[in-house]
């Protein structure tokens, strides 16, 4: 805690501080971080505003990766959709566009997300229910048909099967004509957040990470403008971290893969720039804009000065932010538009380069085009009637956030050398290191919440009991029946022998070093499905059961 001067105006304010009423338990950020009732120049004195802070643009990036920020350019607005068959999300992407929406993100069902294809039992009742079933390369291209794919970017939310589905696009991509240079967008890929939090994983943590690994270097490659990896922070929050939880291990997902391809021979500065972030946008907005600003601090430290990167574009942190789907709830759900809407803001205050805003009934469904409409206008409002927009950084300089910046620099860098102490990222994720802090921090929140310690409108505060229920989308049975007919379609039609060969390919390959995403690209070519192609992996790599390894 600063020292606040020894001023008569502090005394003043002191003596009137001690009078005031106080709240029965003192405040705290979401996190549990103390708040101090004023912050002033004395906590961040030492603070050198040309070096810590510098110029957005320049390094070290705290107040933003662009000069102008959004006086030249708006966030890339974006809302994640996928559900039935790649026809009906085709119509939903085009209806999106239609809205004024300006990048697709595309949202898998779960038997694609774990590498299963339709027909597999195990997806049973699942296809195309919480996103949308894609088996082969001509589902791809029905998701993407009549969608300019040099004009438009689009960001794919997959994890484990992710090479695979990016051997699918970029299949489809060419034969549709568009060069790959011209493609933009993002793939997740990022499998160690699916080990700490979402649990869509499926062989050992090792091998999944060759596949990012083969991603990023293959896209440096081949894909010039395309995000190779989204390493998520996200979904480490959903599942309860918090916010420095959430900064710290993302960051160090990402320094391991930076470690991995510089491994293979990779120069940095031809892969990092690349290297993209995907962050919550959660309900304490001051907690929230330090958490980004703390991000591309730290990221620009380490890309300049741990591993050499010579290039500004290396040091440069971009990120997608959604906001916090873990903070929607099912009762008063029109209430989830007003936290969304300060959860977005948060974003933009924290310069955030693309945006997802979660729908209001998000909880219940998958977004109806009522809900998912006034989504995207809370970000069309936040851009264009808020003024926020109107220079960089314009909480710049702020004691508080300023103040809360270096507490969570500090933080992450203690948490970088817990990590380290336990042999570094696989033996940590092993050792069920980041499942253990993940939930022992949502066990705190929850019994915070139980306490009334914090209040969450409409849960455990003013609640209201003649709520009426939203009309929410129904998804019903016939798209999984016309998604398995597509498929045994395409299997019917193919040459099976070509399909075998390539499976016999990746096998092969799997069990070398070589990169497998050529041996995809041709299984993609050979109508080899997405179930196959993992099946063929998990034959060299086995799977793996999550259970913690001591």
């Amino acid at each position: 805690m600063a020292t606040l001067p020894d001023t008569a105006a502090h005394h003043r304010w002191q003596r009137e501080l001690d009078r005031s009423p106080t709240r029965p338990e003192p405040p705290t950020t979401v996190s549990g971080v103390p708040i101090e009732p004023l912050y002033t120049g004395d906590h961040v004195a030492d603070l050198d505003p040309e070096a810590d802070l510098g110029y957005p643009g320049q390094y070290p990036f705290t107040r933003g990766v662009h000069a102008s920020m959004y006086r030249s350019r708006l966030w890339t607005m974006r809302q994640f959709a996928g559900f039935g068959t790649p026809r009906q999300t085709n119509e939903r992407f085009k209806f999106l566009l239609e809205k004024g929406q300006t990048g697709l993100s595309t949202a898998f069902d779960l038997p694609t997300l774990m590498g299963l294809d339709s027909d597999d039992s195990r997806s049973l009742g699942e296809v195309g229910r919480l996103g949308v079933s894609v088996d082969t390369v001509d589902d791809m291209a029905d998701l993407f048909a009549g969608i300019d794919l040099a004009e438009v970017s689009v960001s794919m939310t997959i994890n484990a099967p992710a090479a695979i589905v990016m051997a699918f696009f970029l299949a489809n991509a060419a034969d549709q004509g568009v060069d790959w240079k011209k493609l933009r967008g993002t793939l997740q890929n990022d499998i160690l957040k699916e080990f700490h939090a979402q649990n869509e994983f499926v062989f050992p943590p090792e091998p999944h990470v060759r596949l990012v690994c083969d991603v990023i270097e293959f896209g440096s490659l081949h894909v010039p403008q395309w995000n190779t990896v989204s390493i998520s922070g996200y979904h480490i929050r959903e599942a309860g971290s918090t916010a420095v939880q959430e900064l710290a291990f993302t960051l160090a997902d990402g320094m391991h893969y930076v470690e991995r391809c510089l491994e293979r021979g990779l120069d940095i500065d031809d892969f990092a720039p690349r290297l993209s972030f995907f962050f919550n946008a959660h309900n304490d907005v001051f907690e929230e804009i330090a958490k980004y600003r703390a991000a591309r601090a730290l990221w620009a430290d380490a890309m300049r000065n741990r591993y050499g990167a010579t290039k500004e574009s290396s040091w440069k942190l971009r990120f997608h932010a959604q906001t916090a789907g873990c903070s929607l709830q099912a009762v008063q759900p029109e209430v989830n538009l007003i936290r969304v809407a300060y959860q977005a803001m948060a974003a933009v205050l924290g310069g955030c380069q693309s945006l997802h805003t979660n729908s209001m009934d998000e909880t219940l469904a998958l977004p109806s085009e009522h809900a998912v409409t006034l989504a995207l206008r809370t970000q069309q409002v936040l851009a264009h009637e808020t003024g926020v927009t109107n220079t960089a950084d314009p909480v710049g300089g702020s004691y508080f956030v300023e103040t809360l910046t270096r507490q969570m620099m500090e933080q992450s860098r203690a948490t970088f050398d817990r990590i380290a102490e336990r042999g570094g990222m696989i033996p940590a994720l092993e050792s069920g290191f980041f499942r253990r802090e993940i939930a022992d921090s949502a066990f705190a929140y929850q019994r915070d919440l139980d306490a009334k310690r914090k209040l969450l409108v409409g849960v455990n505060a003013f609640v209201q009991k003649d709520a009426h229920p939203l009309e929410t989308m129904v998804i019903d049975a016939s798209p999984e029946r016309e998604q398995l007919a597509r498929l045994r379609a395409v299997k019917a039609r193919r040459d099976n022998e070509s399909a075998r060969r390539c499976l016999d390919t990746i096998r092969r390959e799997a069990a070398t070093d070589k990169n497998l995403m050529p041996a995809f690209l041709e299984a993609a070519r050979a109508r080899c499905t997405v179930g196959e192609i993992m099946a063929a992996m998990a034959d060299v790599f086995g799977r793996y059961d999550g259970a913690a390894r001591w």
